[in-house]
């Protein structure tokens, strides 16, 4: 893949299409929809409840864990360390995968297929958004690579074996 844009200096392009997209979702759930009744829409209340409260803890868990390195914009703060423990320690992105459970949550409780597909263009995304990201962090911080390597993207691995 050739290197995404910076969109800006600190990659401030890349905030301002990742609230077009928040938007968007959260608008097709208030306004399109419900797509589908019944059993399946009780079962997608309980799923989409369930998607949105995971996605809030992960979202604030990221938030807190990053401190003072904290930053909306894709190019790390000058002088932040870079962290690799709480929600960092399960995967490399968790506001991203947070804000991706709880849009898929939203979209999935509203019953709009519409969101879902909003749901699903935002964690296409942040995909993006990530890897113009790392690319900074790698040129930032040596450690980033073996991190990068051993830590998945948004979601954490379960019954990880050891080898």
């Amino acid at each position: 893949m050739r290197e995404l844009p910076s969109l800006g200096p600190r990659g401030e392009g890349w905030v301002l299409i990742q609230g077009v997209l928040l938007v968007l979702v959260a608008a097709a759930g208030w306004s399109l929809g419900p797509d589908w009744s019944g059993t399946i829409r009780l079962i997608g209340i309980a799923l989409g409840v369930v998607l949105i409260v995971c996605g809030i803890v992960l979202f604030v868990r990221g938030i807190a864990d990053l401190g003072g390195a904290m930053t909306p914009l894709p190019r790390p703060r000058d002088g932040a360390a870079l962290v690799e423990t709480g929600a960092y320690r399960l995967v490399r992105h968790p506001i991203y995968g947070g804000l991706i459970l709880a849009a898929f949550g939203w979209a999935v409780l509203q019953a709009s297929i519409i969101a879902v597909v909003f749901a699903a263009v935002l964690a296409a995304f942040f995909r993006l958004k990530s890897a113009r990201e790392e690319a900074w962090l790698e040129m930032r911080y040596p450690g980033y690579r073996g991190y990068r390597v051993r830590t998945p993207r948004f979601i954490p691995r379960i019954g990880r074996t050891r080898g």
